[in-house]
């Protein structure tokens, strides 16, 4: 399970939520505590720097915000970031600096850290996208099963009951996520890694790779 672990998928430099997840061993184990660690990070961040519109939202005073976008608490937006047309961020999200929610993109219980982009049609829900990945237009994070049973991340034969009836995506630093794909409730991407369009991805993809199919992913030279 190494290949999974926060250190090997994430820089954490890379976001206000270093220090917090530092304290787990595996990405999903941190979904549940977001709401309240950006709560607490909110509490700490210099009104010279941010915004704070409403309670519990603060908004770097260098980000762009569209006025039809939709902001709701708690929640953090770096700087010189775009938070595009429409865009509708229900709550529980740390959005770092640099990064791109683009129009009708959906973001829910999520941490982005700095440089990441979902700039079109997406939904990224139970998830954390790490440093400047990147999902392609109209790619989502389904996070949460048909038969609504927990999740169980597959890691070639082994199995991860993570306990966890809503978890989206892991996705490790300048990862690339190919247009229109689905990754399913469970999947872990490796750093460097990309998806091809079209994708269904399920299960751990490696890093350095690239996922062509289920039965493809080649390591990259």
């Amino acid at each position: 399970m190494n290949n999974i672990k926060i250190s090997e998928l994430y820089s954490l430099e890379h976001t206000l939520a270093g220090e917090y997840l530092g304290k787990f061993t595996y990405p999903w184990e941190a979904l549940s505590g977001i709401s309240d660690m950006i709560t607490e990070i909110g509490k700490t961040l210099s009104p010279d720097e941010y915004d704070n519109p409403a309670e519990g939202i603060w908004i770097h005073k260098k980000a762009t915000v569209f006025p039809t976008a939709f902001i709701g608490a708690p929640c953090i937006i770096g700087a010189y970031t775009e938070v595009r047309h429409c865009a509708f961020i229900r709550g529980s999200a740390l959005v770092g600096d640099n990064c791109v929610v683009g129009n009708s993109a959906e973001l829910k219980n999520v941490i982005l850290f700095d440089n990441v982009q979902t700039p079109h049609y997406n939904y990224v829900g139970d998830s954390i996208l790490g440093y400047r990945s990147h999902m392609g237009a109209g790619s989502i994070t389904s996070n949460v099963k048909s038969d609504k049973t927990p999740v169980v991340i597959r890691n070639g034969e082994e199995e991860i009951h993570t306990g966890l009836k809503k978890m989206g995506a892991m996705l490790g630093d300048y990862v690339e996520v190919g247009c229109n794909s689905v990754l399913n409730p469970g999947t872990v991407i490796g750093a460097h890694s990309n998806i091809y369009p079209l994708s269904a991805v399920r299960g751990v993809v490696p890093a350095n790779s690239i996922y062509k199919t289920a039965a493809i992913v080649i390591s990259k030279e």
